[in-house]
């Protein structure tokens, strides 16, 4: 399975309230909705297909209120099933289906009590549906529909799924465009997206949910403005996952080919609108085009430019100008200068980083990495001193300085899982075998060992060779002696006889 982790350009200018607020949207529709849903579903869905059956099968029974449009919806824009339902040569559905054909030839009159029955129960469900009133299905379209759909879900993982790509999608949109194009564009993308898996499933009468559609217009757009950003996936490979990169110009549209394959080699039986994905997507790159050439796009972006000029360095917006028209060099002599008159921007280190990745420059990247990693550390930015050593890793580095490597590890420590702090103490002591700094380590992850991970052996390992170490200790001793007595005891527990008093 691949999973889209991250992408280079996460960071904005501004926090992306409109795709926050999107995301909140759907959560809390989805808590309102969703158990409802569930329920309304088995009992309606189960209610449209007795009367569809008992409609087909037996066409001199009169059926009465809504329940009428239904049936004949059925029999105009989709006359498969109708013929479908109406084979006596059909497998059984259900019991009451089972029942229905032993009782028809017996008991006759039975057919129109239960046809009442059934319409009786169309009519009361019908208006209170949730499906019915706010998805969107083809066989009867509405306005209404087009735009709830798009913040129903049918289940956890549908949400969440939707929500990640949202996110990694939307909000450095959100960031170009500002909050007045970009949730338009959301909602418009959605719209066509539905409009488009409709054309392809003219008549179908199953609901369509769900916010891929737009997403996928996000996605096409994403691949529009920032052709050449890396992003960062996961593949899990049994129970693990490996990382890699790929440019959006070589991942989306491989992401688009395998839509229109699944699209067209499995339709509607995949249970996913895939050509409701494939629409959203092309329209979603059409449109970004015509923001980009109409000059919408600038628009927004000297508005933005004028809410947070106080907050942003002038240079940081000309780097980032810079960067999107391809003149890294110049970029990164802008940025040079904010990092000159302010050492401690973490925007001009990310964005430095940025292009060096971009240029292959890996020594420098991996540089500025560890310049961006310090500031993290000093400002307890835990996810993000993470993230950063990680693309250090991933950028070829095997060893970051010692003292910033050390109070990374302290700050893991913070976690609730200390084996990671562990690992990277080791990691440490390894790396820098004549250093204070990696025999500090050593102690310290046999402390973890000891106290926090119940492995005293690996501990009393541990303490011993900090006490063989060529590095001075002198003042240290008493600690690693400490050590090796608790760890001892640990693994030989002494047990006290309580002789009973007579």
């Amino acid at each position: 399975m691949l999973i889209p982790l991250r992408h280079e350009n996460m960071q904005g200018r501004r926090l992306p309230l409109i795709t926050f607020g999107i995301i909140a949207l759907n959560v809390i529709v989805f808590l309102g909705t969703h158990w409802t849903m569930d329920r309304q579903s088995a009992e309606f869905g189960e209610v449209k297909v007795h009367l569809l059956i008992l409609a087909a099968t037996h066409p001199e029974a009169q059926v009465t209120g809504k329940a009428q449009q239904f049936i004949a919806e059925v029999q105009a824009k989709n006359p498969k099933l109708w013929k479908e339902a109406g084979d006596q040569n059909r497998d059984i559905h259900d019991a009451w289906d089972a029942k229905m054909r032993m009782m028809a030839d017996e008991h006759p009159e039975i057919i129109q009590d239960q046809m009442d029955d059934l319409s009786k129960q169309y009519d009361e469900m019908e208006p209170v549906s949730i499906l019915n009133k706010y998805a969107y299905i083809p066989a009867h379209p509405t306005a209404l529909g087009l735009l709830t759909a798009n913040f129903l879900h049918g289940g956890w993982l549908h949400l969440i799924g939707n929500m990640w790509f949202l996110w990694l999608a939307g909000a450095v949109l959100e960031d170009t465009w500002g909050r007045i194009i970009y949730p338009v564009f959301y909602m418009i993308a959605g719209v066509l997206a539905l409009q488009v898996h409709g054309m392809v499933n003219a008549g179908s009468l199953t609901p369509t949910i769900g916010a891929s559609g737009a997403i996928a217009g996000l996605m096409g757009a994403f691949l529009v403005r920032f052709p050449t950003t890396k992003i960062e996936m996961g593949w899990l490979f049994f129970y693990r996952i490996y990382r890699f990169k790929m440019q959006a110009y070589w991942l989306l549209p491989l992401w688009l080919v395998l839509e229109i394959f699944y699209g067209s080699v499995f339709g509607a039986m995949s249970g996913v609108a895939h050509w409701a994905h494939v629409g959203g997507f092309v329209f979603g790159a059409l449109i970004a085009i015509g923001v980009q050439k109409s000059g919408l796009e600038q628009m927004a972006e000297q508005g933005i430019q004028g809410k947070i000029s106080w907050v942003s360095h002038p240079l940081l917006v000309t780097a980032g100008e810079q960067m999107e028209q391809g003149k890294l060099d110049e970029a990164t002599a802008s940025l040079k200068k904010v990092l000159a008159e302010k050492p401690d921007s973490v925007e001009a280190l990310r964005m430095l980083q940025n292009i060096y990745w971009q240029k292959n420059d890996l020594p420098a990247h991996r540089e500025t990495l560890t310049k961006l990693l310090a500031l993290e550390i000093k400002a307890n930015d835990l996810e993000g001193a993470a993230q950063t050593c990680q693309d250090f890793r991933n950028a070829g580095g095997e060893k970051l300085p010692a003292p910033l490597w050390l109070e990374f590890c302290r700050q893991l420590e913070n976690q609730p899982d200390v084996s990671h702090a562990a690992d990277e103490y080791l990691e440490l002591a390894k790396s820098y075998p004549a250093d204070r700094q990696g025999l500090l380590a050593q102690m310290a992850a046999g402390r973890l060992y000891l106290k926090r991970l119940s492995r005293p052996s690996d501990a009393l390992q541990l303490y011993e060779a900090a006490a063989a170490s060529s590095v001075p200790h002198g003042d240290w001793q008493p600690t690693i002696e400490k050590g090796i007595a608790d760890a001892k005891k640990a693994l030989n527990p002494q047990t006290t006889t309580v002789s009973p008093t007579v």
